[in-house]
């Protein structure tokens, strides 16, 4: 018997490229290091819904899976749609932190998703950015249900001044992430993958010393400090150098096959 790791992925831009790519090397190696005993888990911005199909294509049945940057939390149940059920949620009232970035940001594109994974949007976003149920509906209708995450898509604007914009809102009542364009993901106060997976890793007593977790964008980050303290962040080579900071290790970048490269030695 080995002393099983929690190892713990984000899909876009680790596990699969950022064109939707998924190297037949890193699957091989990521169900090598499921077969010899450990906890191979996603941790992913991605909602329920897509989130699900990730599962399936690498054939993980993971005892948990944290989705929406850590607002939910899978447990397995196999009599569930898609084997899983929600263990934990967190939610908020996003009506306040809404009015507070059209006040400055304008008319751009906003988005909130449920607890039920249900998209409410308004704007335009890429067709598969919200998943398989959405609706769009007017502004004022985007406040009316509790929230797991808000979404704001804003072109127009470069990352640098996307960055700047929100460092200067002031929401200290929500957790907020910038990826690699301009797109905001905003989550109740104080969660993240980090909080989601230190539940998890409780609830499998697993020791933080055997805890291993790989991103590659800003929504990781706290999950790579998390991972950093005792055992293993490992920042993907393609990330942003906020992200690189906050890793103690880095592997190649998803073009180059990073997450079978630091497999390779595990």
């Amino acid at each position: 018997m080995i002393d099983p790791w929690l190892v713990a992925l984000d899909i876009d831009g680790t596990l699969m490229r950022e064109d939707g790519v998924v190297s037949v090397e890193v699957i091989a190696e990521v169900q090598r290091v499921r077969d010899a005993g450990h906890e191979v888990m996603l941790a992913t911005g991605r909602s329920v819904s897509m989130t699900l199909s990730v599962l399936e294509k690498f054939q993980l049945t993971p005892q948990y899976v944290v989705c929406c940057n850590g607002a939910i939390t899978l447990g397995r149940d196999i009599d569930a749609p898609g084997g899983y059920s929600r263990v934990a949620v967190d939610a908020f009232d996003p009506s306040e932190v809404l009015a507070t970035i059209r006040e400055t940001l304008g008319d751009v594109s906003y988005a909130v998703e449920d607890e039920e994974g249900f998209y409410r949007y308004t704007g335009s976003f890429p067709e598969s950015a919200l998943g398989i149920s959405s609706e769009q509906v007017a502004f004022e209708e985007l406040g009316a249900h509790l929230a797991t995450r808000v979404v704001v898509i804003s072109p127009e604007h470069q990352i640098e001044d996307f960055l700047s914009i929100v460092e200067k809102m002031g929401l200290h009542k929500v957790t907020y992430n910038v990826g690699w364009t301009a797109w905001l993901d905003i989550a109740p106060d104080g969660v993240n993958k980090a909080t989601a997976l230190e539940r998890v890793r409780e609830w499998l007593d697993i020791p933080r010393s055997r805890v291993i977790a790989v991103g590659d964008g800003r929504n990781d980050i706290d999950m790579l400090r998390w991972a950093s303290v005792e055992g293993r962040g490992v920042a993907m080579g393609q990330a942003p150098d906020e992200v690189l900071a906050v890793a103690n290790e880095v592997t190649l970048s998803d073009l180059d096959d990073g997450i079978a490269e630091l497999f390779r030695t595990f």
